[in-house]
């Protein structure tokens, strides 16, 4: 069986504007942001800084939590980022060279990423399960 994972990730400008997205390839998203091709609010916003990301096995499992941190105030966005990476840092800020952010926004990105070096949280159905079979 493939090995899937999709990302929950939040962008950020300069001036800390967010951005909370979620995509099954996130170097080629974030390249999108960094390039200013991602049309919208990101262009518009300059969102170009991913402050934030978590990783799921499940598509249904990141679409629910990215529309439930859309949901949040400010202020509680702010407190997640600040959980891992308080000083904001860019953290895909070694990820491409000036040529590669210089070119095509669609053309394949290599990066070395490890997906098994991220936080993982596990499904609604997993935890059900875990929870059940765990005694009682």
């Amino acid at each position: 069986m493939p090995d899937y994972h999709f990302f929950v990730y939040i962008m950020a400008s300069k001036s800390r504007v967010l951005y909370v997205g979620m995509t099954n390839d996130l170097t080629i998203r974030v390249f999108q942001h960094k390039t200013g091709r991602h049309k919208g609010f990101t262009q518009r916003y300059r969102v170009h800084r991913l402050v934030y990301f978590e990783s799921y096995r499940y598509v249904n499992s990141a679409i629910a939590r990215e529309k439930e941190i859309k949901a949040w105030r400010r202020e509680k966005r702010v407190a997640l980022i600040e959980s891992i990476n308080p000083l904001w840092d860019d953290l895909a800020a070694t990820w491409y060279t000036a040529e590669e952010l210089a070119r095509d926004p669609y053309a394949r990105v290599k990066i070395e990423f490890d997906p098994s070096k991220v936080r993982t949280f596990p499904s609604k159905e997993e935890l059900v399960v875990k929870q059940s079979g765990s005694g009682g």
